[in-house]
């Protein structure tokens, strides 16, 4: 087995960050060399087969094994979607809320996979929210909400509001004592945490491509644990989640018992071979080192702006810090907008600046973006 990758190699793949400092992957992973060869490989098909679908299959069929390889799980358990969203609203589509109406989900929640839960109302499903306290979610507020009513959890591995890493265990601990499924997203974790399903226990765990997976917009991944019953099939379905979507027969609707049954269309092929470029990347590294070297940049960061009579949005003793640093601040897109022009990606959204950190982040990265923060307030001071 070749060696793993240090975090200096593997910034080494990222010829982008020759003149750019990328914190921004909360929103968007960086651009990989790998990703460019990807899609030139993937137009390349088109060009010399005209319509090479066995080709594209085979990637899909390969993002699904690098995925189930990335957290742990068997290939069978995994669907390809198009987006989070479209994963919940599968798993939330197979339920029946008259028996055990509760869904517990939490304020550190994205809209992407929260409005899903939400909307269950028009069906019968009862919604509580954990709200946020000291920037992230008491624990025992959490497990006090799940009772035998409650029929689905909803808890993100790390919140995008902050990067505060949430108790899964514990949730998933409680839900199953009660008899309750887990729904964890691990869209702001897979990729520069540690994600294993079976260590979890949970019941589903979606996650895309365009952030800490470095791919694209346009495809997602759901684990369904192997067995689990569903209450009704899936609502929304298409020729791929079929038990042999290549029989193309229009009258009859059957699904696998495996994950594919969540899946529906054609997924977005461009989507697939970055998601495949990011994960091939990402195989190439220890989970567990990237975890540390990237809470450290975290730590690292919060201490220097918090020196510097910055405000910090975090929780106040994080034993696990995440991978962002959230900046509170009164307009973050300005913010956002000047360290663009210093070639400083970020990402704002609604009253913090967020600095998202990657395996390729170095300390250079930190100096860098402490420094472009203190000329702004030098300047704004000055104005």
């Amino acid at each position: 087995m070749p060696a793993k990758l240090t975090s200096r190699q593997f910034r080494e793949c990222f010829p982008v960050l020759a003149d750019t400092v990328h914190l921004a992957s909360c929103s968007q992973g960086a651009l990989s060399g790998e990703l460019l060869t990807a899609l030139s490989e993937m137009t390349f098909t088109m060009r010399e087969h005209a319509a090479p679908w066995d080709l594209w299959m085979a990637e899909v069929d390969q993002a699904r094994r690098r995925f189930a390889a990335l957290v742990n799980a068997d290939p069978d358990e995994i669907a390809v979607v198009h987006c989070a969203s479209d994963g919940a609203y599968q798993v939330a589509s197979t339920k029946d809320w008259s028996a055990r109406p509760g869904i517990v989900t939490t304020d550190m929640e994205f809209p992407s996979v929260g409005h899903i839960w939400v909307a269950q109302a028009a069906r019968g499903a009862q919604v509580t929210h954990v709200p946020e306290r000291d920037a992230c979610v008491d624990t025992e507020e959490l497990l006090a909400a799940i009772d035998e009513r409650t029929g689905l959890v909803s808890v993100p591995i790390a919140s995008y509001r902050n990067g505060a890493r949430l108790p899964v265990r514990e949730a998933v601990r409680k839900a199953h004592e009660v008899g309750a499924r887990v729904f964890v997203d691990a869209y702001q974790g897979a990729g520069v945490l540690p994600v294993d399903v079976r260590e979890l226990d949970c019941d589903y765990l979606v996650s895309g491509a365009l952030k800490y997976l470095l791919g694209l917009p346009g495809v997602a991944f759901l684990y369904a644990r192997g067995g689990l019953a569903d209450d009704l099939p899936p609502q929304l379905t298409g020729w791929f989640g079929r038990v042999d979507p290549f029989r193309f027969d229009p009258r009859t609707v059957d699904y696998p018992t495996q994950a594919r049954r969540f899946e529906t269309g054609t997924p977005g092929i461009p989507a697939v071979y970055a998601a495949n470029a990011g994960m091939r990347l990402l195989s190439r590294v220890d989970a567990h080192d990237v975890e540390r070297h990237v809470g450290g940049l975290a730590a690292l960061t919060t201490g220097r702006l918090v020196e510097a009579g910055e405000r910090v949005w975090a929780p106040r003793d994080p034993t696990h810090p995440g991978p962002q640093v959230a900046l509170l601040d009164d307009d973050p897109n300005a913010l956002a907008a000047y360290l663009a022009t210093r070639r400083i990606a970020a990402a704002p959204r609604g009253t913090v600046l967020r600095l998202a950190f990657h395996y390729f982040n170095d300390e250079s990265d930190v100096d860098a973006v402490c420094s472009a923060i203190a000329d702004y307030r030098a300047t704004n001071r000055g104005a």
